[in-house]
Protein backbone atom coordinates (compact mmCIF):
# COMPACT_ATOMS: atom_id res chain seq x y z
CA UNK A 1 0.00 0.00 0.00
CA UNK A 2 1.02 3.52 -0.26
CA UNK A 3 2.19 5.59 2.49
CA UNK A 4 0.29 8.83 3.07
CA UNK A 5 2.57 11.02 1.41
CA UNK A 6 2.60 8.87 -1.68
CA UNK A 7 -1.52 9.60 -1.47
CA UNK A 8 -1.24 13.09 -0.92
CA UNK A 9 1.36 13.65 -4.00
CA UNK A 10 -0.78 11.75 -6.47
CA UNK A 11 -3.96 13.54 -4.67
CA UNK A 12 -2.23 16.85 -5.17
CA UNK A 13 -1.49 15.80 -8.91
CA UNK A 14 -4.97 15.42 -9.78
CA UNK A 15 -5.92 18.46 -8.30
CA UNK A 16 -3.80 20.64 -10.36
CA UNK A 17 -4.67 18.72 -13.64
CA UNK A 18 -7.94 19.56 -12.96
CA UNK A 19 -8.46 22.48 -11.96
CA UNK A 20 -6.14 23.63 -15.30
CA UNK A 21 -8.92 21.82 -17.41
CA UNK A 22 -11.61 23.44 -15.55
CA UNK A 23 -10.15 27.05 -16.04
CA UNK A 24 -10.12 26.31 -20.07
CA UNK A 25 -13.74 24.30 -19.90
CA UNK A 26 -15.77 27.93 -21.15
CA UNK A 27 -13.96 28.68 -23.47
CA UNK A 28 -13.73 24.76 -24.99
CA UNK A 29 -17.93 25.47 -25.35
CA UNK A 30 -17.50 28.08 -27.64
CA UNK A 31 -17.16 26.17 -30.96
CA UNK A 32 -15.68 23.15 -32.27
CA UNK A 33 -12.45 25.21 -33.62
CA UNK A 34 -12.23 26.67 -30.16
CA UNK A 35 -12.78 22.31 -28.90
CA UNK A 36 -10.39 20.71 -30.72
CA UNK A 37 -8.18 23.33 -32.26
CA UNK A 38 -7.74 25.95 -29.49
CA UNK A 39 -8.95 28.58 -31.50
CA UNK A 40 -5.78 27.92 -33.79
CA UNK A 41 -3.73 30.48 -30.55
CA UNK A 42 -1.45 27.62 -29.51
CA UNK A 43 2.45 28.89 -28.58
CA UNK A 44 4.99 26.45 -30.12
CA UNK A 45 6.57 25.70 -27.07
CA UNK A 46 2.64 24.56 -25.38
CA UNK A 47 1.95 22.86 -28.83
CA UNK A 48 5.67 20.55 -29.04
CA UNK A 49 5.62 20.16 -25.56
CA UNK A 50 1.87 18.38 -26.03
CA UNK A 51 3.03 16.25 -28.78
CA UNK A 52 5.87 14.81 -26.97
CA UNK A 53 3.40 14.21 -23.56
CA UNK A 54 0.88 12.03 -26.08
CA UNK A 55 3.93 10.09 -27.09
CA UNK A 56 4.90 9.58 -23.81
CA UNK A 57 1.74 7.16 -22.38
CA UNK A 58 2.43 4.70 -19.73
CA UNK A 59 2.86 2.06 -22.23
CA UNK A 60 6.71 3.87 -23.58
CA UNK A 61 8.85 3.05 -20.96
CA UNK A 62 7.55 -0.24 -20.35
CA UNK A 63 7.80 -1.19 -24.53
CA UNK A 64 11.46 0.81 -24.43
CA UNK A 65 11.92 -2.07 -21.30
CA UNK A 66 11.04 -4.85 -23.62
CA UNK A 67 13.12 -3.33 -26.30
CA UNK A 68 16.64 -3.25 -24.72
CA UNK A 69 16.08 -6.78 -22.44
CA UNK A 70 15.63 -8.38 -26.25
CA UNK A 71 17.83 -6.38 -27.99
CA UNK A 72 19.97 -4.22 -25.96
CA UNK A 73 19.86 -0.43 -26.43
CA UNK A 74 20.29 -1.06 -30.18
CA UNK A 75 16.36 -2.47 -29.33
CA UNK A 76 15.37 1.39 -29.74
CA UNK A 77 15.80 1.70 -33.65
CA UNK A 78 12.47 0.01 -33.90
CA UNK A 79 11.12 3.83 -33.21
CA UNK A 80 14.53 5.98 -33.65
CA UNK A 81 14.40 5.12 -37.21
CA UNK A 82 11.53 7.46 -37.80
CA UNK A 83 13.64 10.44 -36.46
CA UNK A 84 14.20 11.23 -40.60
CA UNK A 85 9.83 11.06 -41.11
CA UNK A 86 9.58 13.67 -37.65
CA UNK A 87 12.17 15.73 -39.42
CA UNK A 88 10.66 15.62 -42.86
CA UNK A 89 6.90 17.24 -40.94
CA UNK A 90 9.38 19.74 -39.90
CA UNK A 91 10.30 21.32 -43.00
CA UNK A 92 7.83 19.75 -46.09
CA UNK A 93 4.79 19.92 -44.02
CA UNK A 94 4.68 21.99 -40.68
CA UNK A 95 3.83 25.25 -42.71
CA UNK A 96 1.19 23.33 -45.38
CA UNK A 97 -0.94 22.18 -42.59
CA UNK A 98 -0.95 25.04 -41.19
CA UNK A 99 -2.00 27.28 -44.13
CA UNK A 100 -4.50 24.48 -45.20
CA UNK A 101 -6.79 25.97 -42.87
CA UNK A 102 -8.52 23.07 -42.25
CA UNK A 103 -10.01 21.52 -38.65
CA UNK A 104 -8.44 17.82 -38.99
CA UNK A 105 -5.91 15.82 -41.49
CA UNK A 106 -8.69 13.88 -42.55
CA UNK A 107 -11.02 16.45 -44.14
CA UNK A 108 -7.76 17.23 -46.12
CA UNK A 109 -8.87 14.22 -48.26
CA UNK A 110 -11.88 16.79 -49.62
CA UNK A 111 -9.52 19.65 -50.76
CA UNK A 112 -6.98 17.51 -52.38
CA UNK A 113 -9.28 14.94 -54.24
CA UNK A 114 -12.81 15.02 -55.47
CA UNK A 115 -15.78 13.44 -55.80
CA UNK A 116 -17.59 10.26 -54.26
CA UNK A 117 -13.88 8.56 -53.45
CA UNK A 118 -12.88 11.35 -51.73
CA UNK A 119 -15.91 11.37 -49.62
CA UNK A 120 -15.93 7.47 -49.13
CA UNK A 121 -12.32 8.20 -48.19
CA UNK A 122 -12.96 10.60 -45.52
CA UNK A 123 -15.90 8.95 -43.94
CA UNK A 124 -13.76 5.54 -43.90
CA UNK A 125 -10.64 7.44 -42.42
CA UNK A 126 -12.93 9.18 -39.87
CA UNK A 127 -14.05 5.71 -38.49
CA UNK A 128 -11.47 3.67 -38.97
CA UNK A 129 -8.14 6.21 -37.33
CA UNK A 130 -10.98 7.82 -35.44
CA UNK A 131 -12.48 4.47 -33.67
CA UNK A 132 -10.45 1.22 -34.90
CA UNK A 133 -6.96 2.61 -34.69
CA UNK A 134 -7.14 5.21 -32.18
CA UNK A 135 -8.86 2.34 -29.69
CA UNK A 136 -6.28 0.15 -30.17
CA UNK A 137 -3.42 2.55 -29.27
CA UNK A 138 -5.57 3.81 -26.05
CA UNK A 139 -6.22 -0.16 -25.51
CA UNK A 140 -2.19 -0.84 -25.28
CA UNK A 141 -2.05 2.04 -23.56
CA UNK A 142 -4.53 1.05 -20.53
CA UNK A 143 -2.58 -2.47 -20.77
CA UNK A 144 0.44 -0.57 -19.48
CA UNK A 145 -1.65 1.56 -16.62
CA UNK A 146 -3.15 -2.34 -15.71
CA UNK A 147 0.45 -4.11 -15.62
CA UNK A 148 1.60 -0.94 -13.43
CA UNK A 149 -1.52 -1.45 -10.94
CA UNK A 150 -1.11 -4.51 -11.08
CA UNK A 151 2.75 -4.76 -9.76
CA UNK A 152 2.94 -1.99 -7.36
CA UNK A 153 -0.97 -2.49 -5.72
CA UNK A 154 -1.25 -6.28 -6.21
CA UNK A 155 -4.74 -5.76 -7.85
CA UNK A 156 -6.66 -8.89 -9.08
CA UNK A 157 -7.89 -8.53 -12.74
CA UNK A 158 -11.32 -7.64 -11.80
CA UNK A 159 -10.76 -4.85 -9.69
CA UNK A 160 -7.91 -3.81 -12.70
CA UNK A 161 -10.43 -3.43 -14.78
CA UNK A 162 -12.55 -0.93 -12.67
CA UNK A 163 -9.91 1.30 -11.65
CA UNK A 164 -8.95 1.39 -16.03
CA UNK A 165 -12.06 2.10 -16.59
CA UNK A 166 -12.62 4.54 -13.53
CA UNK A 167 -9.21 6.26 -14.99
CA UNK A 168 -10.09 6.31 -18.27
CA UNK A 169 -13.74 8.01 -16.96
CA UNK A 170 -11.99 10.35 -15.70
CA UNK A 171 -9.88 11.60 -18.55
CA UNK A 172 -12.98 11.26 -20.46
CA UNK A 173 -14.52 13.82 -18.12
CA UNK A 174 -11.88 16.64 -18.17
CA UNK A 175 -11.91 16.27 -21.77
CA UNK A 176 -14.88 16.26 -22.83
CA UNK A 177 -15.33 19.53 -20.21
CA UNK A 178 -11.87 21.18 -21.61
CA UNK A 179 -11.47 20.59 -24.67
CA UNK A 180 -8.30 21.31 -26.92
CA UNK A 181 -6.74 24.37 -24.77
CA UNK A 182 -7.63 22.15 -21.26
CA UNK A 183 -5.78 18.79 -23.02
CA UNK A 184 -2.39 20.90 -24.15
CA UNK A 185 -1.89 22.92 -21.03
CA UNK A 186 -2.44 19.73 -18.85
CA UNK A 187 -0.56 17.87 -21.33
CA UNK A 188 2.54 20.51 -20.98
CA UNK A 189 2.30 20.35 -17.38
CA UNK A 190 1.81 16.56 -16.88
CA UNK A 191 5.18 16.16 -19.66
CA UNK A 192 7.12 18.13 -16.68
CA UNK A 193 5.71 15.70 -13.82
CA UNK A 194 6.26 12.64 -16.18
CA UNK A 195 10.05 13.93 -17.13
CA UNK A 196 10.39 14.57 -13.72
CA UNK A 197 9.17 11.17 -12.19
CA UNK A 198 11.20 9.40 -14.37
CA UNK A 199 14.95 11.17 -13.94
CA UNK A 200 14.50 11.31 -10.34
CA UNK A 201 13.33 7.08 -10.64
CA UNK A 202 16.57 6.38 -13.19
CA UNK A 203 19.14 8.13 -10.38
CA UNK A 204 17.85 6.08 -7.61
CA UNK A 205 18.03 2.89 -9.59
CA UNK A 206 21.41 3.64 -10.11
CA UNK A 207 22.35 4.27 -6.44
CA UNK A 208 20.86 0.66 -5.28
CA UNK A 209 24.04 -1.33 -4.32
CA UNK A 210 23.60 -3.83 -6.29
CA UNK A 211 23.05 -2.06 -9.48
CA UNK A 212 26.53 0.32 -8.44
CA UNK A 213 26.02 3.19 -10.48
CA UNK A 214 26.73 3.43 -14.22
CA UNK A 215 30.35 1.82 -13.31
CA UNK A 216 28.47 -1.13 -11.87
CA UNK A 217 26.23 -1.45 -14.76
CA UNK A 218 28.92 -1.94 -17.46
CA UNK A 219 30.59 -4.45 -15.00
CA UNK A 220 27.56 -6.69 -15.05
CA UNK A 221 25.97 -6.46 -17.87
CA UNK A 222 28.21 -7.63 -21.58
CA UNK A 223 29.42 -4.22 -23.40
CA UNK A 224 27.48 -4.81 -26.49
CA UNK A 225 24.35 -4.30 -24.42
CA UNK A 226 25.39 -0.67 -24.68
CA UNK A 227 26.10 -0.37 -27.99
CA UNK A 228 24.29 2.71 -29.85
CA UNK A 229 24.40 0.25 -33.11
CA UNK A 230 22.74 -3.09 -33.43
CA UNK A 231 25.52 -5.74 -34.10
CA UNK A 232 24.98 -9.20 -35.91
CA UNK A 233 24.18 -12.02 -33.89
CA UNK A 234 23.74 -12.86 -30.17
CA UNK A 235 25.15 -10.31 -27.54
CA UNK A 236 27.53 -11.86 -25.88
CA UNK A 237 27.20 -14.66 -23.19
CA UNK A 238 23.81 -12.49 -22.36
CA UNK A 239 22.38 -14.04 -25.23
CA UNK A 240 21.43 -17.40 -22.84
CA UNK A 241 18.84 -14.73 -21.48
CA UNK A 242 17.26 -14.22 -24.21
CA UNK A 243 18.86 -10.90 -25.43
CA UNK A 244 20.27 -10.66 -28.93
CA UNK A 245 20.90 -8.23 -31.77
CA UNK A 246 19.03 -6.73 -34.51
CA UNK A 247 19.96 -8.15 -37.49
CA UNK A 248 21.25 -6.35 -40.95
CA UNK A 249 17.97 -7.28 -42.69
CA UNK A 250 16.05 -5.74 -39.70
CA UNK A 251 18.32 -2.90 -39.17
CA UNK A 252 17.71 -2.30 -42.88
CA UNK A 253 14.02 -2.37 -42.92
CA UNK A 254 13.69 -0.01 -40.09
CA UNK A 255 16.53 2.58 -41.13
CA UNK A 256 15.62 2.29 -45.59
CA UNK A 257 11.85 1.64 -45.73
CA UNK A 258 9.95 2.02 -42.00
CA UNK A 259 10.03 5.76 -41.43
CA UNK A 260 9.01 6.69 -45.02
CA UNK A 261 6.62 3.85 -45.69
CA UNK A 262 4.83 2.78 -42.48
CA UNK A 263 1.68 4.93 -40.43
CA UNK A 264 2.65 5.03 -37.40
CA UNK A 265 0.74 7.44 -34.78
CA UNK A 266 2.42 10.26 -33.87
CA UNK A 267 5.47 9.35 -36.68
CA UNK A 268 3.06 9.81 -39.66
CA UNK A 269 4.82 10.83 -42.93
CA UNK A 270 3.63 13.52 -44.11
CA UNK A 271 2.53 14.51 -40.62
CA UNK A 272 -0.67 13.31 -39.56
CA UNK A 273 -3.34 12.28 -36.52
CA UNK A 274 -2.37 14.50 -33.67
CA UNK A 275 0.65 15.68 -34.61
CA UNK A 276 -1.12 17.28 -37.52
CA UNK A 277 -4.04 18.71 -34.67
CA UNK A 278 -1.11 20.70 -32.88
CA UNK A 279 0.30 22.28 -36.10
CA UNK A 280 -3.13 23.23 -37.05
CA UNK A 281 -3.87 24.36 -33.79
CA UNK A 282 -0.42 26.71 -33.47
CA UNK A 283 -0.69 30.26 -33.79
CA UNK A 284 0.31 30.81 -37.20
CA UNK A 285 3.31 28.88 -39.53
CA UNK A 286 5.82 29.56 -37.61
CA UNK A 287 4.86 28.18 -34.22
CA UNK A 288 4.01 25.42 -36.40
CA UNK A 289 7.08 24.58 -37.82
CA UNK A 290 9.02 25.37 -34.05
CA UNK A 291 6.75 23.24 -32.45
CA UNK A 292 7.48 20.45 -34.73
CA UNK A 293 10.79 20.89 -34.19
CA UNK A 294 11.00 20.74 -30.61
CA UNK A 295 8.88 18.17 -30.87
CA UNK A 296 11.42 16.22 -32.89
CA UNK A 297 14.62 17.11 -30.15
CA UNK A 298 12.34 16.66 -27.25
CA UNK A 299 10.81 12.86 -28.36
CA UNK A 300 14.41 11.35 -30.35
CA UNK A 301 16.87 13.33 -27.83
CA UNK A 302 15.43 14.21 -24.50
CA UNK A 303 12.98 11.25 -23.55
CA UNK A 304 14.54 8.16 -23.45
CA UNK A 305 17.46 8.26 -21.50
CA UNK A 306 16.04 7.47 -17.97
CA UNK A 307 14.03 4.83 -18.81
CA UNK A 308 16.80 3.00 -20.48
CA UNK A 309 19.27 3.51 -17.93
CA UNK A 310 16.07 2.01 -15.49
CA UNK A 311 15.34 -0.96 -18.27
CA UNK A 312 19.16 -1.44 -18.24
CA UNK A 313 19.45 -1.69 -14.23
CA UNK A 314 16.40 -3.99 -14.13
CA UNK A 315 18.49 -6.50 -16.18
CA UNK A 316 20.61 -6.46 -12.90
CA UNK A 317 18.15 -6.78 -10.52
CA UNK A 318 15.80 -8.57 -11.85
CA UNK A 319 17.53 -11.42 -14.05
CA UNK A 320 15.05 -14.42 -13.44
CA UNK A 321 11.97 -12.02 -14.99
CA UNK A 322 10.73 -14.36 -17.94
CA UNK A 323 11.57 -13.57 -21.76
CA UNK A 324 7.52 -12.85 -22.32
CA UNK A 325 7.46 -10.36 -18.58
CA UNK A 326 10.56 -8.31 -18.96
CA UNK A 327 8.88 -5.01 -19.07
CA UNK A 328 8.07 -5.65 -15.51
CA UNK A 329 11.69 -4.65 -14.70
CA UNK A 330 10.67 -1.06 -14.56
CA UNK A 331 7.73 -1.09 -12.47
CA UNK A 332 9.44 -3.41 -9.79
CA UNK A 333 11.84 -1.02 -9.90
CA UNK A 334 9.95 2.03 -8.82
CA UNK A 335 8.25 -0.30 -6.15
CA UNK A 336 11.38 -1.55 -5.03
CA UNK A 337 13.98 1.39 -5.35
CA UNK A 338 11.33 4.66 -3.79
CA UNK A 339 10.80 5.87 -0.82
CA UNK A 340 7.53 7.31 0.40
CA UNK A 341 6.71 10.37 -1.10
CA UNK A 342 9.25 9.56 -4.16
CA UNK A 343 7.08 6.39 -4.88
CA UNK A 344 4.12 8.79 -5.60
CA UNK A 345 5.91 11.68 -7.23
CA UNK A 346 6.51 8.64 -10.06
CA UNK A 347 2.86 7.26 -9.63
CA UNK A 348 2.06 10.63 -10.35
CA UNK A 349 4.53 10.22 -13.35
CA UNK A 350 2.72 7.28 -15.04
CA UNK A 351 -0.71 8.69 -14.28
CA UNK A 352 0.89 12.39 -15.81
CA UNK A 353 2.25 9.82 -18.73
CA UNK A 354 -1.19 7.97 -19.19
CA UNK A 355 -3.39 11.09 -18.58
CA UNK A 356 -1.91 13.02 -21.32
CA UNK A 357 -2.06 10.05 -24.01
CA UNK A 358 -5.56 9.30 -23.70
CA UNK A 359 -6.96 13.14 -23.30
CA UNK A 360 -5.17 13.90 -26.41
CA UNK A 361 -6.04 10.55 -28.18
CA UNK A 362 -9.83 11.06 -27.11
CA UNK A 363 -9.98 14.98 -28.40
CA UNK A 364 -8.11 13.69 -31.46
CA UNK A 365 -10.47 10.43 -32.02
CA UNK A 366 -13.10 13.05 -31.43
CA UNK A 367 -12.07 15.42 -33.86
CA UNK A 368 -12.82 12.35 -36.64
CA UNK A 369 -15.69 11.59 -35.72
CA UNK A 370 -17.66 14.75 -35.35
CA UNK A 371 -16.32 16.54 -38.03
CA UNK A 372 -15.41 14.00 -40.55
CA UNK A 373 -18.53 11.78 -39.94
CA UNK A 374 -21.10 13.43 -38.27
CA UNK A 375 -20.83 17.08 -39.50
CA UNK A 376 -20.09 15.90 -42.78
CA UNK A 377 -22.91 13.30 -43.44
CA UNK A 378 -25.45 12.78 -40.63
CA UNK A 379 -26.20 16.53 -39.63
CA UNK A 380 -24.94 18.94 -41.51
CA UNK A 381 -26.28 22.19 -40.78
CA UNK A 382 -26.88 22.30 -36.77
CA UNK A 383 -24.99 25.14 -34.92
CA UNK A 384 -21.88 24.64 -32.84
CA UNK A 385 -23.21 24.01 -29.62
CA UNK A 386 -24.95 20.89 -31.09
CA UNK A 387 -21.31 20.17 -32.35
CA UNK A 388 -19.66 20.34 -28.99
CA UNK A 389 -22.72 18.51 -27.35
CA UNK A 390 -21.91 16.07 -29.51
CA UNK A 391 -18.11 15.95 -29.42
CA UNK A 392 -18.50 15.45 -25.63
CA UNK A 393 -21.15 12.46 -26.18
CA UNK A 394 -18.77 10.93 -28.58
CA UNK A 395 -15.56 11.52 -26.22
CA UNK A 396 -17.47 9.37 -23.31
CA UNK A 397 -18.17 6.45 -26.30
CA UNK A 398 -14.48 6.29 -27.47
CA UNK A 399 -14.03 5.91 -23.19
CA UNK A 400 -15.77 2.62 -23.19
CA UNK A 401 -14.71 0.94 -26.07
CA UNK A 402 -10.69 1.25 -25.65
CA UNK A 403 -11.40 0.73 -21.92
CA UNK A 404 -13.06 -2.55 -23.30
CA UNK A 405 -9.93 -3.34 -25.08
CA UNK A 406 -7.50 -4.37 -22.52
CA UNK A 407 -9.14 -7.53 -22.58
CA UNK A 408 -7.43 -8.57 -25.68
CA UNK A 409 -4.40 -6.63 -26.02
CA UNK A 410 -1.20 -8.65 -24.23
CA UNK A 411 1.55 -7.20 -25.55
CA UNK A 412 2.73 -3.57 -25.97
CA UNK A 413 5.81 -3.63 -28.38
CA UNK A 414 3.78 -6.34 -30.06
CA UNK A 415 1.08 -3.51 -30.81
CA UNK A 416 3.18 -1.36 -31.84
CA UNK A 417 5.07 -4.01 -34.52
CA UNK A 418 0.65 -4.53 -35.64
CA UNK A 419 0.45 -1.13 -36.17
CA UNK A 420 3.72 -0.58 -38.28
CA UNK A 421 3.03 -3.82 -40.58
CA UNK A 422 -0.77 -2.51 -41.23
CA UNK A 423 0.34 0.62 -42.29
CA UNK A 424 3.24 -0.47 -44.40
CA UNK A 425 3.39 1.49 -47.72
CA UNK A 426 0.73 3.99 -47.12
CA UNK A 427 3.59 6.47 -45.88
CA UNK A 428 4.58 7.05 -49.66
CA UNK A 429 0.88 8.27 -50.56
CA UNK A 430 0.83 10.55 -47.60
CA UNK A 431 4.02 12.24 -48.79
CA UNK A 432 3.43 12.05 -52.69
CA UNK A 433 -0.28 13.61 -52.09
CA UNK A 434 1.15 17.09 -51.30
CA UNK A 435 3.69 17.33 -54.03
CA UNK A 436 2.37 15.33 -57.23
CA UNK A 437 -0.61 16.26 -58.89
CA UNK A 438 -1.62 12.21 -59.97
CA UNK A 439 -1.97 11.23 -56.73
CA UNK A 440 -6.07 10.36 -55.89
CA UNK A 441 -8.70 9.23 -53.76
CA UNK A 442 -8.19 5.73 -54.97
CA UNK A 443 -4.28 6.14 -54.71
CA UNK A 444 -5.37 6.69 -50.80
CA UNK A 445 -7.46 3.65 -50.20
CA UNK A 446 -5.28 1.23 -52.02
CA UNK A 447 -2.35 2.21 -49.85
CA UNK A 448 -4.61 1.31 -47.24
CA UNK A 449 -5.98 -1.66 -47.95
CA UNK A 450 -3.12 -3.74 -49.48
CA UNK A 451 -0.84 -3.77 -46.07
CA UNK A 452 -3.43 -5.52 -44.54
CA UNK A 453 -3.18 -8.21 -47.39
CA UNK A 454 0.39 -8.14 -47.58
CA UNK A 455 0.84 -8.43 -44.00
CA UNK A 456 -1.30 -12.05 -44.30
CA UNK A 457 0.91 -13.18 -47.38
CA UNK A 458 3.86 -12.08 -45.77
CA UNK A 459 3.12 -13.63 -42.36
CA UNK A 460 1.75 -16.75 -43.35
CA UNK A 461 2.48 -17.60 -46.96
CA UNK A 462 5.69 -16.45 -46.31
CA UNK A 463 6.49 -16.61 -43.40
CA UNK A 464 8.45 -13.84 -42.99
CA UNK A 465 7.97 -11.68 -39.59
CA UNK A 466 8.21 -8.23 -38.68
CA UNK A 467 10.71 -6.40 -39.58
CA UNK A 468 11.36 -7.90 -42.43
CA UNK A 469 8.36 -8.54 -43.76
CA UNK A 470 8.16 -4.55 -44.67
CA UNK A 471 9.80 -5.07 -47.77
CA UNK A 472 7.85 -7.80 -48.87
CA UNK A 473 4.36 -5.27 -47.29
CA UNK A 474 5.58 -2.38 -49.00
CA UNK A 475 6.32 -3.17 -52.23
CA UNK A 476 3.14 -5.27 -52.38
CA UNK A 477 1.13 -2.10 -51.56
CA UNK A 478 3.21 0.29 -53.45
CA UNK A 479 2.46 -1.91 -56.38
CA UNK A 480 -1.26 -1.83 -55.72
CA UNK A 481 -1.76 2.47 -54.96
CA UNK A 482 0.61 2.72 -58.25
CA UNK A 483 -2.23 0.80 -60.65
CA UNK A 484 -4.51 2.09 -58.92
CA UNK A 485 -3.60 5.51 -59.67
CA UNK A 486 -3.22 4.92 -63.22
CA UNK A 487 -6.23 2.84 -63.74
CA UNK A 488 -8.20 5.27 -62.41
CA UNK A 489 -8.67 9.24 -63.55
CA UNK A 490 -7.09 12.22 -62.12
CA UNK A 491 -8.42 14.82 -59.42
CA UNK A 492 -10.85 17.02 -61.11
CA UNK A 493 -8.75 20.00 -62.41
CA UNK A 494 -10.37 22.54 -60.74
CA UNK A 495 -9.76 20.66 -57.12
CA UNK A 496 -6.34 20.92 -57.84
CA UNK A 497 -5.47 23.95 -58.92
CA UNK A 498 -7.61 25.41 -55.73
CA UNK A 499 -5.86 23.18 -53.48
CA UNK A 500 -2.50 24.37 -55.23
CA UNK A 501 -3.33 27.98 -54.77
CA UNK A 502 -4.55 27.11 -51.11
CA UNK A 503 -1.25 25.50 -49.82
CA UNK A 504 1.77 26.38 -52.63
CA UNK A 505 3.19 23.15 -52.13
CA UNK A 506 5.66 23.91 -54.39
CA UNK A 507 7.99 21.59 -56.55
CA UNK A 508 8.25 19.64 -59.91
CA UNK A 509 5.03 17.33 -59.41
CA UNK A 510 2.56 20.87 -60.14
CA UNK A 511 4.29 21.82 -63.14
CA UNK A 512 1.26 20.53 -65.14
CA UNK A 513 -1.32 21.90 -62.77
CA UNK A 514 0.68 25.06 -62.55
CA UNK A 515 1.04 25.79 -66.82
CA UNK A 516 -2.31 25.03 -67.50
CA UNK A 517 -3.76 27.70 -64.39
CA UNK A 518 -1.32 29.89 -65.12
CA UNK A 519 0.02 29.93 -61.53
CA UNK A 520 3.12 30.97 -60.83
CA UNK A 521 5.75 29.02 -59.48
CA UNK A 522 5.88 30.62 -55.20
CA UNK A 523 6.91 27.67 -53.72
CA UNK A 524 9.90 26.78 -51.55
CA UNK A 525 12.89 25.76 -53.20
CA UNK A 526 12.79 21.85 -52.28
CA UNK A 527 16.72 21.49 -52.42
CA UNK A 528 16.17 23.89 -49.71
CA UNK A 529 13.96 22.50 -47.44
CA UNK A 530 16.16 19.06 -48.43
CA UNK A 531 18.76 20.50 -47.03
CA UNK A 532 17.39 21.67 -43.39
CA UNK A 533 15.97 17.87 -43.53
CA UNK A 534 19.48 16.46 -43.74
CA UNK A 535 20.81 19.41 -41.32
CA UNK A 536 17.84 18.64 -38.89
CA UNK A 537 18.23 14.94 -38.88
CA UNK A 538 21.76 15.18 -38.23
CA UNK A 539 20.65 17.49 -35.48
CA UNK A 540 18.74 15.02 -33.76
CA UNK A 541 20.81 11.80 -33.65
CA UNK A 542 23.70 13.57 -32.72
CA UNK A 543 21.80 15.28 -29.57
CA UNK A 544 20.69 11.76 -29.00
CA UNK A 545 24.16 9.95 -28.79
CA UNK A 546 25.58 13.40 -26.82
CA UNK A 547 23.23 13.06 -23.93
CA UNK A 548 23.74 8.95 -24.30
CA UNK A 549 27.84 9.09 -23.74
CA UNK A 550 26.99 11.62 -21.17
CA UNK A 551 24.87 9.65 -19.22
CA UNK A 552 27.59 6.63 -19.53
CA UNK A 553 30.11 8.04 -18.73
CA UNK A 554 31.85 8.80 -22.16
CA UNK A 555 32.33 12.58 -21.90
CA UNK A 556 35.10 13.04 -24.54
CA UNK A 557 32.63 11.90 -27.03
CA UNK A 558 29.54 13.10 -25.44
CA UNK A 559 31.15 17.04 -25.55
CA UNK A 560 32.40 16.66 -29.70
CA UNK A 561 28.87 15.34 -30.26
CA UNK A 562 26.82 18.33 -28.13
CA UNK A 563 29.86 20.81 -29.86
CA UNK A 564 28.46 18.92 -33.06
CA UNK A 565 24.88 19.34 -32.40
CA UNK A 566 25.32 23.32 -31.61
CA UNK A 567 27.01 23.98 -34.51
CA UNK A 568 24.00 21.99 -36.75
CA UNK A 569 21.71 24.14 -34.31
CA UNK A 570 23.09 27.79 -35.31
CA UNK A 571 23.40 26.28 -38.92
CA UNK A 572 19.82 25.61 -39.17
CA UNK A 573 18.59 28.36 -37.41
CA UNK A 574 20.37 30.37 -39.78
CA UNK A 575 19.37 28.83 -42.69
CA UNK A 576 15.43 29.00 -41.58
CA UNK A 577 15.74 32.97 -41.06
CA UNK A 578 17.78 33.66 -44.56
CA UNK A 579 15.22 31.50 -46.55
CA UNK A 580 12.41 33.76 -44.63
CA UNK A 581 10.84 30.49 -43.15
CA UNK A 582 10.54 32.38 -39.73
CA UNK A 583 7.66 34.57 -41.36
CA UNK A 584 3.90 33.72 -40.91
Amino acid sequence: MLHALDTGIIALYFAVSLAICLYYSRRAGRSTEEFFLSGRRLPWWIAGTAMVATTFAADTPLAVTELVAEKGIAGNWLWWNMVAGSVLTVFFFAKLWRRAGIMTDVEFIEIRYSGRPAAFLRGFKALYLGVFMNCVIMGWVNVALAEILGVIFAFDEVYILYTVMACMLLVGAYSAVAGQWGVAVTDFFQFIIAMTGCIVLAVLVLDMPAVGGIAGLKAALPPSVFSFFPGVGSVGSYAAQGIMSISFSAILAHMAVQWWASWYPGAEPGGGGYVAQKMMAARDERHSLLATMWFSIAHYALRPWPWIIVALASLVLYPDLPADGKKTGFILAMKDCLPPGLLGLVVAAFLAAYMSTISTHLNWGSSYLINDFYRRFIVRDANERHYVVASRLSTIVLVVISSLLILVIKSISGAWAFIIECGAGLGLVLILRWYWWRVNAWSEIAAMIAPFAGFILARYALGVAFPESLFFIVAFTTAIWLAATFLSGPTDRGTLEAFYRRVHPGGAGWKRVRDAAGIPDEGPSLLGLGANWLIGILLVYLSLFAIGNIVFGEYREGLLLSAAAIFLFALLAWRIGKSGEHAA
